[in-house]
């Protein structure tokens, strides 16, 4: 009788991104909402390395730089990532970026496109850096679950899909850990040849 090996840890990165929260004008709100998502998704042990930081352009990337450096292998961002002046998280991002995976901000918009046509207005990037991946979510912590885990209709099928669904194979394409996902938040996707783990 063979036996499933267990789930390896995985280290994340998450940054919330706001002058007024880190300086201590209100509370964030968009780290509580990012690791509060993560640990109903996924079924892996998990070690978060929580900042956050003020929308400086320069300390967005030198912080993205050190998770990175630190063994994290998925980074995710909220906040900073409209048109105004301040918003500058997809330049910090792009500025450290190996290589753009463009389909992430399109499927985001797509998303939010069905509730607010300014959807538009939002310059949300992904990338890759060495072997991990850097995703900018929206700053609100039901934006942020309905970008991660999609849309669904009245009666819990899946209408939209999340961009999570794609993030455990991405991981493991750019080398990372094996993410499995609880199915009733966010059914990941792999081809059967990629399956590592028999199936829930």
């Amino acid at each position: 009788m063979t036996t499933t090996p267990p789930l390896e840890t995985v280290r994340i990165g998450i940054v919330s991104v706001s002058d007024r929260a880190s300086s201590g004008a209100y509370v964030d709100q968009g780290l509580p909402a990012l690791q509060g998502w993560l640990r109903r998704a996924l079924k892996n042990p998990l070690q978060f390395e929580a900042r956050l930081i003020p929308d400086e352009q320069d300390s967005i990337s030198t912080t993205l730089i050190e998770l990175v450096d630190a063994a994290c292998s998925l980074v995710l961002t909220t906040g900073g990532t409209g048109p105004a002046p301040r918003d500058v998280t997809p330049d910090a991002t792009l500025a450290v970026a190996h290589k753009v995976m463009p389909g992430f901000g399109e499927q985001m918009r797509q998303i939010s496109l069905r509730f607010v046509p300014t959807a538009i207005l939002s310059r949300q990037v992904a990338v890759i850096r060495d072997r991990t991946l850097i995703i900018n979510l929206p700053g609100q912590p039901k934006s942020i679950a309905e970008t991660l885990e999609g849309l669904r209709d009245q009666g819990g099928q899946a209408q939209v899909p999340g961009i999570f669904s794609a993030v455990p194979y991405c991981i493991d394409l750019i080398g990372g850990p094996y993410l499995e996902t609880d199915e009733e938040v966010c059914q990941a996707f792999r081809p059967k040849s990629a399956l590592r783990r028999p199936p829930p």
